[in-house]
Protein backbone atom coordinates (compact mmCIF):
# COMPACT_ATOMS: atom_id res chain seq x y z
CA UNK A 1 0.00 0.00 0.00
CA UNK A 2 1.22 3.60 -0.88
CA UNK A 3 2.26 6.11 1.77
CA UNK A 4 -0.09 8.74 2.62
CA UNK A 5 0.52 11.92 1.12
CA UNK A 6 -0.51 14.94 2.84
CA UNK A 7 0.06 17.52 0.01
CA UNK A 8 -1.53 15.94 -2.33
CA UNK A 9 -4.62 15.03 0.12
CA UNK A 10 -4.98 19.02 0.54
CA UNK A 11 -4.90 19.22 -3.02
CA UNK A 12 -7.90 16.86 -3.86
CA UNK A 13 -9.65 18.71 -1.09
CA UNK A 14 -8.76 21.70 -2.64
CA UNK A 15 -9.98 20.91 -5.99
CA UNK A 16 -12.95 18.73 -5.05
CA UNK A 17 -14.33 21.87 -3.09
CA UNK A 18 -13.88 24.43 -5.41
CA UNK A 19 -15.45 22.48 -8.42
CA UNK A 20 -18.67 21.97 -5.94
CA UNK A 21 -18.03 25.45 -5.43
CA UNK A 22 -18.31 25.28 -1.34
CA UNK A 23 -15.19 25.98 1.42
CA UNK A 24 -13.29 23.39 2.34
CA UNK A 25 -14.62 22.00 5.58
CA UNK A 26 -12.25 21.56 8.40
CA UNK A 27 -11.46 17.99 9.36
CA UNK A 28 -9.57 15.32 8.78
CA UNK A 29 -9.14 14.70 4.59
CA UNK A 30 -10.78 11.15 4.89
CA UNK A 31 -13.27 12.05 7.78
CA UNK A 32 -14.74 15.21 4.96
CA UNK A 33 -15.12 12.66 2.30
CA UNK A 34 -16.08 9.47 4.51
CA UNK A 35 -20.20 9.55 3.74
CA UNK A 36 -19.70 9.97 -0.26
CA UNK A 37 -21.93 13.23 0.59
CA UNK A 38 -19.26 15.50 -0.88
CA UNK A 39 -18.24 12.71 -3.59
CA UNK A 40 -21.64 12.71 -5.05
CA UNK A 41 -22.00 16.12 -5.08
CA UNK A 42 -18.44 16.07 -7.33
CA UNK A 43 -19.52 13.81 -9.48
CA UNK A 44 -22.86 15.44 -10.37
CA UNK A 45 -21.37 18.65 -10.81
CA UNK A 46 -18.92 16.82 -13.33
CA UNK A 47 -22.00 14.86 -15.10
CA UNK A 48 -25.33 16.85 -13.50
CA UNK A 49 -27.83 14.31 -13.09
CA UNK A 50 -25.32 11.46 -12.66
CA UNK A 51 -26.11 10.62 -8.98
CA UNK A 52 -29.95 10.89 -8.73
CA UNK A 53 -30.02 10.27 -4.82
CA UNK A 54 -27.58 11.22 -2.43
CA UNK A 55 -28.46 10.48 1.34
CA UNK A 56 -27.85 13.45 3.65
CA UNK A 57 -27.56 11.04 6.88
CA UNK A 58 -28.66 7.37 7.65
CA UNK A 59 -27.00 4.48 8.62
CA UNK A 60 -23.49 3.38 7.54
CA UNK A 61 -25.22 1.07 5.04
CA UNK A 62 -26.81 4.43 3.38
CA UNK A 63 -23.99 6.12 3.74
CA UNK A 64 -22.05 3.39 1.78
CA UNK A 65 -24.13 3.50 -0.99
CA UNK A 66 -23.56 7.34 -1.37
CA UNK A 67 -19.66 5.62 -2.17
CA UNK A 68 -21.10 3.21 -4.81
CA UNK A 69 -23.40 5.65 -6.75
CA UNK A 70 -19.71 7.97 -6.69
CA UNK A 71 -18.16 4.89 -8.01
CA UNK A 72 -20.65 4.25 -10.74
CA UNK A 73 -20.86 7.63 -11.93
CA UNK A 74 -17.21 8.34 -12.33
CA UNK A 75 -16.74 4.53 -14.21
CA UNK A 76 -19.97 6.35 -16.55
CA UNK A 77 -17.81 9.64 -16.98
CA UNK A 78 -15.02 7.61 -18.04
CA UNK A 79 -12.69 6.72 -15.14
CA UNK A 80 -10.97 3.14 -15.42
CA UNK A 81 -12.32 0.80 -13.29
CA UNK A 82 -9.20 -0.02 -11.93
CA UNK A 83 -8.51 3.38 -10.86
CA UNK A 84 -11.31 3.55 -8.73
CA UNK A 85 -10.95 2.74 -4.88
CA UNK A 86 -13.06 0.10 -2.89
CA UNK A 87 -15.90 1.28 -0.72
CA UNK A 88 -13.70 0.06 2.41
CA UNK A 89 -10.80 1.68 1.20
CA UNK A 90 -12.72 4.91 1.75
CA UNK A 91 -15.16 4.07 4.04
CA UNK A 92 -13.22 1.59 6.54
CA UNK A 93 -10.18 3.81 6.05
CA UNK A 94 -8.65 0.29 4.68
CA UNK A 95 -6.57 2.58 1.16
CA UNK A 96 -6.81 5.99 1.75
CA UNK A 97 -3.58 6.95 -0.81
CA UNK A 98 -6.37 4.72 -3.64
CA UNK A 99 -8.76 7.80 -2.92
CA UNK A 100 -6.27 9.82 -3.05
CA UNK A 101 -5.08 8.08 -6.74
CA UNK A 102 -8.81 7.82 -7.83
CA UNK A 103 -9.54 11.23 -7.24
CA UNK A 104 -6.68 12.46 -9.64
CA UNK A 105 -7.68 9.77 -12.27
CA UNK A 106 -10.98 11.60 -12.14
CA UNK A 107 -9.50 15.06 -12.16
CA UNK A 108 -7.20 13.32 -15.24
CA UNK A 109 -10.66 12.44 -17.31
CA UNK A 110 -12.42 15.73 -16.75
CA UNK A 111 -10.01 16.70 -19.37
CA UNK A 112 -11.47 14.78 -21.74
CA UNK A 113 -14.42 16.65 -21.43
CA UNK A 114 -14.81 19.58 -23.37
CA UNK A 115 -17.67 20.63 -21.45
CA UNK A 116 -15.80 20.95 -18.12
CA UNK A 117 -14.40 24.07 -17.85
CA UNK A 118 -13.99 24.24 -14.17
CA UNK A 119 -10.20 24.00 -12.27
CA UNK A 120 -7.98 21.07 -12.98
CA UNK A 121 -6.23 18.55 -10.49
CA UNK A 122 -2.69 17.16 -11.68
CA UNK A 123 -0.81 16.96 -14.54
CA UNK A 124 -1.98 17.93 -17.94
CA UNK A 125 -2.72 15.33 -20.26
CA UNK A 126 -0.63 15.27 -23.68
CA UNK A 127 -3.25 15.98 -26.50
CA UNK A 128 -3.25 12.93 -29.13
CA UNK A 129 -0.41 13.28 -31.36
CA UNK A 130 -0.92 11.63 -35.25
CA UNK A 131 1.35 11.38 -37.82
CA UNK A 132 0.53 10.82 -40.99
CA UNK A 133 2.99 9.49 -44.00
CA UNK A 134 3.22 9.17 -47.75
CA UNK A 135 3.44 6.04 -49.05
CA UNK A 136 6.68 6.83 -50.37
CA UNK A 137 7.73 7.49 -47.08
CA UNK A 138 6.38 4.12 -45.77
CA UNK A 139 8.09 2.11 -48.64
CA UNK A 140 11.35 4.28 -48.28
CA UNK A 141 11.43 2.39 -44.14
CA UNK A 142 10.30 -0.60 -45.30
CA UNK A 143 13.33 -0.44 -47.50
CA UNK A 144 15.59 0.44 -44.35
CA UNK A 145 13.94 -2.38 -42.12
CA UNK A 146 15.05 -4.98 -45.11
CA UNK A 147 18.24 -3.78 -45.53
CA UNK A 148 19.20 -3.97 -41.68
CA UNK A 149 17.39 -7.57 -41.75
CA UNK A 150 19.73 -8.78 -44.38
CA UNK A 151 23.00 -7.90 -42.58
CA UNK A 152 21.44 -10.85 -39.72
CA UNK A 153 21.02 -13.35 -42.25
CA UNK A 154 23.73 -15.52 -41.43
CA UNK A 155 24.38 -14.95 -37.50
CA UNK A 156 22.37 -17.50 -35.93
CA UNK A 157 22.74 -19.11 -32.07
CA UNK A 158 23.63 -22.23 -33.37
CA UNK A 159 26.19 -24.63 -32.12
CA UNK A 160 26.43 -22.01 -28.83
CA UNK A 161 25.42 -24.71 -26.15
CA UNK A 162 24.64 -21.45 -23.61
CA UNK A 163 27.94 -22.41 -21.40
CA UNK A 164 29.84 -19.80 -22.58
CA UNK A 165 33.72 -20.58 -21.39
CA UNK A 166 32.94 -22.72 -18.38
CA UNK A 167 34.90 -26.10 -18.21
CA UNK A 168 32.34 -29.30 -17.40
CA UNK A 169 34.35 -30.98 -14.32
Amino acid sequence: MAPRNKEQEQEVLNWVFAVIGEKVPSGQYEDILKDGIWLCKLANKLAPGSVKKIQERGTNFQLMENIQRFQAAVKKYGVPEEEIFQTADLFERRNIPQVTLSLYALGRITQKHPEYTGPTLGPKMADKNERSFTEEQLRAHEGELNLQMGFNKGASQAGHGGMGNTRHM
